[in-house]
């Protein structure tokens, strides 16, 4: 039987020396996940769109872009040309969601939304209804390797109430601080795809360390039922 959790493993954490080899090694994954970070939206930078392409041609795994940028009115239509298969911006860097998302799905491409931790899940109201997915940041965005928050639990079950109010059932993403400890806790509260970077990257054999990782999201699957 299919999983119901879904891997997306990041980037960030690959050695981008050995790019190609990276994403072979976690072909067992459902996504792959790409951070782009600008320095002024969050403080660092990441990669951009030559790297996108190189992701691409390396995989055979949908590429999952999270644009941690200021301008993603500007930039959206330069990933979606790039073949991002999934383009998610957040909540706070726009005051016109719904044209983003009526431009990334004129493209035939998932469209998802993104929320801080100090964001509220209220402020997506209006969009839930036309979303794929939605992106729960369970760390402040930035920086691979952060601890999770907490907190985060309790945000996704106020999340999946909003869902269930609106009658939609999105998929509910979480990125920072997700491993075998923390898949259980945000696989019980609601997420089904959950982000993955050091702990399957600075592991000796990254396709158990998927396994692992889906196998205890899974457990919390089965303490919520």
């Amino acid at each position: 039987m299919q999983s119901q959790i879904r891997i997306a493993t990041s980037v960030l954490s690959a050695d981008f020396a050995r790019l190609g080899e990276d994403l072979a090694e976690i072909s067992s994954a459902d996504y792959v996940h790409y951070d782009v970070m600008d320095g002024h939206f969050v403080p660092n930078i990441s990669f951009g769109l030559d790297i996108l392409k190189a992701t691409k041609r390396s995989t055979e795994l949908p590429v999952d872009v999270h644009l941690m940028i200021s301008n993603p009115d500007q930039m959206v239509p330069a990933f979606l040309d790039a073949d991002a298969d999934n383009v998610t911006f957040h909540i706070e860097a726009t005051d016109h969601a719904n044209r983003l998302i009526q431009l990334i799905h004129a493209e035939g491409r998932m469209a998802s939304v993104a929320v801080n931790p100090a964001t509220p899940v209220c402020l997506l109201e209006d969009v839930i209804e036309d979303v794929d997915m939605v992106l729960v940041m369970t760390v402040n965005p930035g920086f691979g390797g952060q601890k999770f928050i907490p907190a985060s639990a309790a945000k996704l079950r106020r999340l999946r109430r909003l869902c269930a109010e609106h009658g939609v059932s999105p998929l509910v993403e979480v990125d920072g601080g997700i491993n075998a400890q923390t898949a259980p806790i945000v696989a019980k509260a609601g997420a089904n795809v959950l982000v993955a970077g050091s702990a399957v990257f600075g592991q000796a054999d990254c396709s158990a360390a998927i396994a692992k990782i889906r196998a205890a999201a899974e457990s919390g699957l089965a303490k919520k039922a």
